[in-house]
C-alpha cells in the first residue's frame, strides 16, 4: 500500500492506495515544518482513524508540502512519518515538485502554485530548479489566499472598503478592528487566518471592487514570478495549481494576457494526478 500526500499550510490531501485501488481519501490539517515540529505532526497522525488502521500496511509514503524546501525542514517531516509508518520508505519533497509532476509529468515547463501561498519555478522535466521565490506570507505570496485576506482586512480597518462590501463583511464575520489585529499579530498561524477569507471573495465574485483586488494580486504574481522565469525560458508552457488559481481562473487568464502570456493549464488540487503517477510506479 502507498500513501500520497499533498499539503499546504491549511490542509493536507491524503490518498491511500493498494494495487491501483484507492483505499482511503481524506483531508487533515496541513503539515508545514516552518510551523509544525515532529511531535505536532505525530499528534495529527494519532488522531486519524484511517492512518491508525493502515499504518503497518503502508510500504511507501510520498509527501509533498509547503515549507519542505530544505533538507533540514524535510527531515522534520520525514522523522515524524518514519516514526509512525514503521514499515514504509518515506520520500519528502517540496510542493513545487508536486505541482511539476501533476501538471507536466516528464515535460519541461514553468510551474506555479497559487493557493494559500504562492510560488513558481522552472521544471526541466526531471527536477525543479531552485530560486529565491517562496518567501512566505509576510514577505511575498502575491496573489495567494493570504494575500487576498490581507488586502481585505487592510481595506476594512482603514475604512476604504465600498459600503456594500463592508456591510456584507460585518454581517458575515461579526468582527472588528481589535479582533482582527489580535488574530493577525497575537494568535498562532496568522497565515491560516488570513487565507480563510477566500470564500468571501468567491461568494461576492460579481463585485467589481473585489474582482479588481483579485486581478491585482494575479498581476503581482505574474510580474514577480512568471515574467522573470519566462524571460529565462521564452516560449515555455506555463501551468498553475492551487485553489485560488482555480477559483478565479478568468482573472488569472486576463492578467496573463495583459502580460502577453498564456496559461496552458490550471489544476485545482494536484493530489489525484500524483496518486495516478505513483500508483503506476508501484504496480508490481
Amino acid at each position: 500500500m502507498i500513501a500520497v500526500i499533498y499539503s499546504g499550510s491549511n490542509y493536507a490531501d491524503w490518498r491511500l492506495a493498494d494495487k491501483g485501488r484507492t483505499v482511503a481519501s481524506f483531508k487533515t490539517n496541513g503539515i508545514n515544518p516552518y510551523f509544525d515540529d515532529e511531535k505536532t505532526i505525530l499528534q495529527l497522525f494519532n488522531k486519524n482513524i484511517n492512518l491508525i488502521h493502515h499504518a503497518e500496511e503502508i510500504k511507501r509514503v510520498y509527501f509533498f508540502g509547503a515549507g519542505s524546501s530544505s533538507v533540514a525542514l524535510q527531515m522534520v517531516v520525514k522523522q515524524a512519518f518514519c516514526s509512525f509508518f514503521k514499515f514504509a520508505k518515506v520520500s519528502v519533497a517540496h510542493d513545487l515538485d508536486a505541482a511539476a509532476i501533476a501538471c507536466c509529468k516528464n515535460s519541461e515547463a514553468i510551474v506555479t502554485i497559487c493557493g494559500s501561498g504562492t510560488n513558481a519555478a522552472w521544471y526541466d522535466g526531471k527536477k525543479v530548479h531552485p530560486n529565491n521565490y517562496g518567501l512566505g506570507y509576510i514577505l511575498a505570496d502575491e496573489g495567494s489566499a493570504n494575500w487576498l485576506g490581507k488586502q481585505l482586512i487592510k481595506s476594512f480597518i482603514s475604512e476604504t472598503l465600498p459600503a456594500d462590501i463592508r456591510a456584507k463583511f460585518i454581517k458575515r464575520y461579526d468582527i472588528d478592528r481589535t479582533i482582527l489585529l489580535e488574530k493577525v499579530y497575537r494568535q498562532k498561524h496568522p497565515a491560516i487566518f488570513l487565507s480563510s477569507f477566500t470564500d468571501f471573495f468567491a461568494d461576492n465574485y460579481d463585485n467589481d471592487y473585489l474582482k479588481n483586488v483579485i486581478k491585482s494580486g494575479f498581476t503581482k504574481l505574474i510580474n514577480t514570478y512568471l515574467l522573470p522565469l519566462y524571460r529565462q525560458h521564452p516560449g515555455a508552457m506555463i501551468f498553475c495549481t492551487g485553489t485560488v488559481a482555480s477559483a478565479f481562473e478568468h482573472e488569472l487568464n486576463a492578467a496573463a494576457a495583459d502580460a502577453e502570456l498564456k496559461i496552458a493549464g490550471i489544476i485545482k488540487e494536484p493530489i489525484n494526478n500524483l496518486l495516478t503517477y505513483y500508483a503506476n510506479k508501484n504496480k508490481n
